[in-house]
């Protein structure tokens, strides 16, 4: 199951050089999004950079798996930094949109917090 994070950690790297793309197109125009300290162009900047930080994670998690032998747990704890890795940068770009979404930060964040818990519960100490 660690495959699974292996490959979805290089799928959300590249989505992140894709958004980074995008992003930098028009980072030079001061006011855009608001301007530089504006709600909307802070959570795209975030959803930006959450694609590198949480693909690390599933990176981490498919190498700790593959070379320390760790027992990978349950298949929940792939799943979880998966979804992590696909809600948060989600839901910050949605932020970005609409700030209302930002109520829905809980998800990625659970997710990626009982990923690590059943880890280390699971996984390295079971």
């Amino acid at each position: 199951m660690h495959m699974l994070n292996f490959f979805a950690a290089w799928i959300v790297i590249l989505l992140g050089f894709v958004a980074g793309a995008v992003l930098g197109l028009f980072f030079h125009q001061e006011e855009w999004m608001g301007g530089y300290d504006s709600w909307r162009r802070r959570m795209a900047r975030l959803g930006h950079i959450s694609f590198f930080g949480i693909a690390f994670i599933n990176l981490a998690y498919a190498v700790s798996v593959a070379a320390f032998q760790v027992a990978p747990g349950s298949a929940y704890v792939s799943w979880l930094f998966v979804a992590g890795a696909i809600t948060m940068p989600l839901i910050c770009f949605l932020s970005a949109y609409k700030k209302e979404f930002h109520h829905l930060f809980f998800i990625p964040v659970l997710s990626l917090i009982i990923g690590t818990v059943l880890f280390f519960t699971q996984g390295l100490f079971a």
